[in-house]
């Protein structure tokens, strides 16, 4: 299967380039629950480190505080939930290639693969025309949350466990209540305690999503 004309107009608007090499690109794009033995997970192990190096050399370029303020900005700017709703933003869904099973799944809307695509197009972007051609188009996407606020905050988890401890409490406490759905579109439920608070719970695409929830709604309801 080769690149449908909509995937290169796609892929053309996000990079700001012809796309050369059409089977790198269609790799990017290709689950691993397609026919196909080539997929995306090698391109997004690549992209992501591609991407992480992009947000932190913008990040220290832009001056934006110290070592720990800079590390916070980076994990919350890399991280899957916004990779996810960057995918969202540039309508990255519809040129995924899937499985049957895993799109009737909901494959397409899930935060795991959304996120994980988006990297991988980063990375054949880094492998076709290189690390400046990447940070170009990493800039282009992220100027939004960079710009913004994404990050500036402390972590939900941090802020739990800073509270925990400035209110003599003990360490809060997070379990897993369940987990359900096929690997591609798994949900996690996970609740966070604090002994003699109480408990509060979230469900998300990842654990540590649902635990990061977890804690911003204990935060909301007992901070």
């Amino acid at each position: 299967m080769t690149l449908s004309p909509e995937n290169l107009d796609f892929l053309r608007a996000q990079t700001g380039c012809e796309p050369l090499d059409t089977a790198l690109w269609e790799e990017a794009l290709t689950h691993a629950s397609t026919a196909d033995k080539r997929n995306y997970e090698r391109l997004e192990f690549l992209g992501d480190r591609v991407l992480g190096l992009s947000i932190a050399d913008w990040l220290f370029e832009r001056g934006d505080g110290p070592e720990g303020k800079l590390s916070q900005r980076l994990n919350a700017l890399v991280s899957r939930a916004t990779c996810a709703t960057i995918a969202r933003s540039i309508g990255l869904a519809p040129h995924i290639r899937l499985g049957k099973q895993a799109r009737d799944d909901g494959g397409q809307e899930s935060d795991n693969i959304l996120g994980d695509v988006m990297e991988a197009l980063i990375g054949a972007c880094f492998l076709e025309r290189g690390f400046d051609a990447a940070r170009v188009m990493v800039r282009k996407l992220w100027e939004e949350p960079v710009l913004g606020k994404t990050g500036s905050r402390k972590h939900p988890k941090s802020a739990l466990q800073e509270w925990a401890a400035g209110n003599r409490r003990r360490v809060p406490e997070y379990k897993l209540l369940d987990r359900s759905g096929p690997d591609h579109a798994a949900r996690f439920t996970v609740a966070v305690s604090v002994h003699g608070v109480g408990e509060a719970q979230a469900t998300a695409n990842s654990k540590q999503d649902a635990e990061t929830q977890a804690a911003a709604e204990f935060m909301a309801r007992f901070g």
